[in-house]
């Protein structure tokens, strides 16, 4: 996988520049300090992750990322967590804090592996099929795999596609969100950001700004959050 470096600060570059020599699956391609030079880069040199700041002089790392390619992933990088949650606004795959952790840039570099892997398979020809009030059909080819809502643990936007995320598999259909959501079950599943679809009866911890699945943290969007207490936890606590 190519991948970029753009941050304004000389020292973000070189952390994650000592972080990627751990990831030989990784190719280093380019390190820029304005979001402009790098997509003058990309004009020609197409890269399949960029490991962008969100706070950067003039174009912003949010402003950026939307102007990017559907096959280009970005994992955010930020000195400060009132901001990660608007990398999901622009369908980012995961976001870093300043000083970066190993092992949280590890956790993001293994979903952005994973991530890739399934939009270069044959896969992206998908498609939902809605049959039954409790379970969904995904095509692949000339097979069908059964999918029960109810062991659907949430769903993730990624540009053009969605991923569905179960216990032990994860499937990749090109669809939007809003298509998909519409088609859902009301009563069982919520839309938590611009990138997530939540299955309630899956969430057993949460916070002001996250819910919690499994091993996956899953962010509540700032446009979301209303909804989701209104809705999901106050229906909890008055049907208790």
């Amino acid at each position: 996988m190519k991948c970029l470096i753009v941050d304004d600060e000389p020292l973000a570059r070189a952390g994650v520049r000592i972080h990627l020599k751990d990831y030989p699956a990784l190719e280093l391609v380019g390190c820029f300090n304005r979001a402009a030079d790098a997509a003058a880069y990309l004009l020609l040199n197409p890269v399949d992750l960029i490991f962008l700041d969100i706070q950067m002089p003039g174009v912003s790392g949010i402003d950026f990322a939307r102007s990017l390619g559907k096959t280009t992933m970005v994992i955010f990088i930020t000195a400060h967590v009132e901001y990660a949650l608007e990398s999901y606004e622009v369908d980012a795959i995961d976001y870093l804090v300043k000083p970066i952790h190993p092992e949280r840039f590890q956790r993001a570099v293994t979903k952005a592996i994973g991530y890739s892997a399934l939009l270069t398979q044959q896969n992206l020809g998908n498609s939902i099929e809605f049959a039954d009030p409790d379970f969904l059909f995904v095509r692949s080819e000339r097979q069908f795999l059964k999918v029960y809502f109810k062991e659907l643990l949430f769903i993730e936007g990624l540009k053009d596609y969605v991923i569905l995320h179960l216990k032990d598999q994860r499937l990749m259909t090109a669809m939007n969100l809003k298509a998909i959501h519409q088609k859902l079950p009301e009563h069982l599943f919520i839309r938590v950001s611009k990138s997530y679809i939540v299955n309630t009866a899956q969430i057993k911890v949460f916070d002001n700004n996250s819910i919690y699945i499994n091993e996956n943290e899953i962010p509540i969007g700032n446009n979301y959050r209303s909804f989701f207490f209104e809705t999901f936890v106050n229906n909890k606590l008055l049907n208790r």
